[in-house]
């Protein structure tokens, strides 16, 4: 018989950095799985993308045991990266905070690509570049 699902946790973990200490501890110690198993595994799978921050569903069974899908950066974590720049704008698009080319965007496109509700490669760009140009990137 297939296992239960209890619950299904979401989290953005940075990559290779999950400690049982908040805000992992946090929200999985109540579930009552192992949290040092679950950050061993984490910071094993994510050792190759350190400094991403990385979101994560969790899904919890019956008998504590669990799994979990890492998913692709944040949209606009990339951009942030790409355009070297730490925060966006807080004028959105009516002040520009930094630039990136069309191939940077094309390239971030095809990193999410698999968890955008695009079917397409030029769908998926189309996001992208809404989301640079409401951080206040522009687009050269």
């Amino acid at each position: 018989m297939a296992k239960e699902v209890v619950k299904k946790v979401k989290l953005a973990i940075e990559a290779g950095k999950a400690t049982p200490a908040p805000p992992v501890g946090t929200v999985l110690g109540p579930a009552g799985i192992n949290l040092q198993e679950f950050c061993t595994k984490y910071n094993e799978q994510t050792r190759d993308k350190m400094g991403d921050v990385l979101p994560v569903e969790i899904s919890i069974y019956d008998d504590r045991s669990f799994d979990f899908i890492i998913k692709t950066p944040p949209t606009a974590f990339l951009i942030k990266k790409y355009a070297k720049i730490s925060k966006g704008s807080t004028k959105g698009s009516k002040e520009f905070v930094g630039s990136l080319t069309e191939d940077q965007i094309k390239e971030i496109a095809e990193i999410k690509l698999p968890d955008l509700n695009a079917y397409d490669l030029e769908s998926a760009i189309k996001q992208v570049k809404g989301t640079a140009i409401n951080m206040g990137v522009e687009i050269k």
